[in-house]
C-alpha cells in the first residue's frame, strides 16, 4: 500500500513534466526496457547473472538455442549428427556474419569452447565443458566434438554463445566490454549503472528486426521504474515489478500484463562453513520458521508456488515424494533446543544468537527480509538484514562473505544443475555451489547423472539426489515465481519464454 500511494503521489507531481516534454515518451522505432540491476558481463563464456543472459542472448547466437516450449532447437547450426555416444558433429549455417563483417566458420565455434577449456581464461561455465576431449573443424562449416565419456547435458550446453577468434583474442578480457556477435542486435553502448544501448543488426541470417533499437535503463528503485512504464518514458518491465502493484498496473488502459509459468527458482542460501549453520537441525529449524504461504500470498501477490526443491513441477526428472518443510513455529524451537541452541528466557526477549542476512537494496527483497527477520524472531533467532547494490552483494556471495542471503537460479531445465551448486568440486571460482556443500554422495550421483543417457535411469538418480538435497538443506526452498511482463499497450509481438529469454524482441514492434 506505501508504494501504490507513493507511485499516485509521484505520478500527479510530473503529469505537467510529461504534457510539456515531447521527448519523454520512447520513439516508435526504439524499445525501452528497464533492469532493477545492471548486467555484470557481456561475455557469454564468463556471465552468469540473469540480466547479462538476457543481452548477450540478443547479442550473440548459439549452435544450439530453446524455443518458447523450452524444446532445442538449431540456432547457429543446420542440424547436427550423434553418431556414438562420445562424438557430435554440428553443420553450421552459411553466410552468417558476424557484426564486424566476418562470416561466422567453425574456427570460431571451436575457438569459443577452447577458450572456456582454458584454465586461464577462468571461465566459470568451464566445468560444464571438462568432458570435451577435442574440438575438430572438419571444414569451413563443420565442426566434431569428441566427448572422453558420455555426457548426458552436452546438448544443452551447447547454448553458449559463439565469439569471433579475431575480436575475442585481440580484445582479450575487454571482449566483455565490446562484445560482438552473430545475433539480432549489436552492442553499441554501456554507460555503467546507467544503460546499454543495442542497434538493429541489419544484416542478420533470419531477417532484420522490427525495431532499430533496444535501450535497457538500469533503474534501481520500483516506483521510478513503474513510473516511467505509467509515463511510456518506459516501454518493457520484465519480472522487476513489485507483485503489489501489478492489480494497479492492470487497470491501466495504457499497460498489457502478461504472466505464465516459469522455470525459475528462489532460495535461501546458507554459508556451510558457518559455526552455527554447518549444524542440519539449524537450518531445518530456519525452514520450518519461514512463512513462505504468507510470503507468496501477501509479499508476492500469489504470483509464484512453493518449492520443494530446485526443479519445478513441470521438470522430467522432478520429485513429488520429498520433505516438505511446512511453517512450523513449535517445531523449529524444538530443533534449536536439539542442536543445543536453548532459548534464554522462554518467549523472552532474549536470542539463541543473531545471523546476518544479506540482500539487495530491491524493495521487494528488503521487505522479504523483514518478514524472514520476524519468522526468525519467533523462534528466538536474531538476524540483522544488511542490503547492497547488486554488484557488491553478488560479490560478496561468490567470494564466500555472508552467512545468509536469497537468490534464484534461473531457466532451470536441465537437472544436471545439481553439478553446478552442489558437487565439492564446483566451489568458486570453479563453479556455482556457493554455500561450499560438501557431501561424497551427491558427489557421486550428480557424477553418475552426467553419464547415464537414459532419462528413466537419469530419473532415478535424480530423484535420489533431491531426496538427500531435502534432509541436508544446503538450500531452503522457498518458490518457483512466475514470469510476468508490462509493457505499453503500443508494444506488439512480445512472447513470454518460461525461462524469461528475450529471443521474441526481434520480432516486437510497436503500433
Amino acid at each position: 500500500m506505501r508504494k501504490i500511494a507513493a507511485l499516485c503521489v509521484l505520478f500527479i507531481f510530473l503529469i505537467p513534466l510529461v504534457s510539456c516534454k515531447s521527448d519523454f515518451v520512447s520513439k516508435k522505432d526504439e524499445l525501452v526496457a528497464a533492469f532493477e540491476s545492471s548486467p555484470t558481463n557481456l561475455d557469454p563464456r564468463l556471465a552468469t547473472d540473469a540480466n547479462s543472459a538476457r543481452i548477450i542472448g540478443l547479442i550473440f547466437n548459439s549452435l544450439l538455442r530453446f524455443d518458447e516450449k523450452l524444446e532445442l532447437v538449431p540456432d547457429l547450426s543446420e542440424k547436427w549428427e550423434n553418431p556414438n555416444p562420445v562424438t557430435y558433429i554440428f553443420h553450421l549455417k552459411k553466410g552468417v556474419k558476424f557484426h564486424n563483417g566476418r562470416e561466422l566458420t567453425a574456427e570460431d565455434v571451436k575457438y569459443t569452447f577452447e577458450s572456456i577449456l582454458n584454465p586461464s581464461f577462468l571461465s566459470p561455465h568451464r566445468k560444464s565443458y571438462e568432458k570435451i576431449k577435442a574440438i575438430t573443424a572438419l571444414d569451413k562449416y563443420t565442426v566434431k566434438f569428441l566427448l572422453s565419456e558420455p555426457y548426458a547435458p552436452f546438448l544443452i550446453n551447447m547454448t553458449m554463445g559463439i565469439a569471433p577468434k579475431d575480436e575475442a583474442e585481440r580484445l582479450g578480457r575487454d571482449f566483455a566490454n565490446k562484445p560482438i556477435g552473430t545475433g539480432p542486435f549489436v552492442f553499441e553502448k554501456w554507460i555503467a549503472d546507467e544503460r546499454i544501448e543495442l542497434k538493429r543488426n541489419t544484416d542478420y541470417f533470419e531477417g532484420k528486426a522490427k525495431l532499430s533499437r533496444l535501450i535497457f535503463k538500469i533503474i534501481s528503485d520500483d516506483t521510478i521504474r513503474l513510473l516511467g512504464l505509467k509515463t511510456g518514458e518506459i516501454d518493457f518491465i520484465q519480472n522487476a515489478i513489485p507483485p503489489d502493484l501489478i492489480s494497479s498496473l492492470s487497470k491501466d488502459k495504457n499497460i498489457t500484463i502478461l504472466t505464465g509459468d516459469g522455470v525459475n527458482y528462489s532460495y535461501l542460501g546458507f554459508n556451510l562453513t558457518d559455526t552455527v549453520l554447518k549444524d542440519k537441525r539449524v537450518r531445518k529449524a530456519i525452514a520450518y520458521a519461514i512463512d513462505r504461504s504468507s510470503i507468496i500470498n501477501n509479499l508476492l501477490a500469489g504470483l509464484a508456488v512453493p518449492a520443494t526443491g530446485v526443479l519445478p513441477k513441470n521438470n522430467w526428472a522432478y520429485e513429488e515424494d520429498l520433505i516438505r518443510y511446512e511453517y512450523n513455529p513449535d517445531k523449529a524451537r524444538s530443533l534449536l533446543d536439539e542442536a543445543g541452541f536453548a532459548d534464554p528466557d522462554g518467549s523472552g526477549p532474549k536470542e539463541r544468537f543473531r545471523l546476518v542476512y544479506k540482500t539487495t537494496n530491491n524493495d521487494l527483497r528488503k521487505m522479504i527480509g523483514e518478514v524472514l527477520q520476524k519468522n526468525l524472531k519467533e523462534v528466538g533467532i536474531g538476524l540483522d538484514i544488511r542490503t547492497y547494490e547488486w554488484g557488491t552483494f553478488y560479490n560478496d556471495i561468490k567470494t564466500g562473505n555472508f552467512q545468509l542471503y536469497s537468490l534464484s537460479w534461473i531457466g532451470i531445465v536441465e537437472p544436471d544443475i545439481y553439478y553446478s551448486i552442489f558437487h565439492s568440486d564446483m566451489m568458486p571460482p570453479k563453479g556455482n555451489n556457493r554455500n561450499r556443500y560438501k557431501n561424497t554422495e551427491i558427489d557421486r550421483l550428480v557424477t553418475e547423472g552426467q553419464k547415464v543417457l537414459s532419462y528413466k535411469d537419469r530419473k532415478k538418480i535424480y530423484s535420489k539426489v533431491q531426496k538427500i538435497a531435502a534432509e541436508e538443506l544446503p538450500y531452503i526452498s522457498l518458490w518457483h515465481p512466475k514470469n510476468v511482463a508490462a509493457m505499453r499497450r503500443n508494444v506488439k509481438g512480445f512472447v513470454l519464454f518460461p525461462d524469461g529469454d528475450f529471443s521474441s524482441f526481434k520480432n516486437i514492434y510497436k503500433e
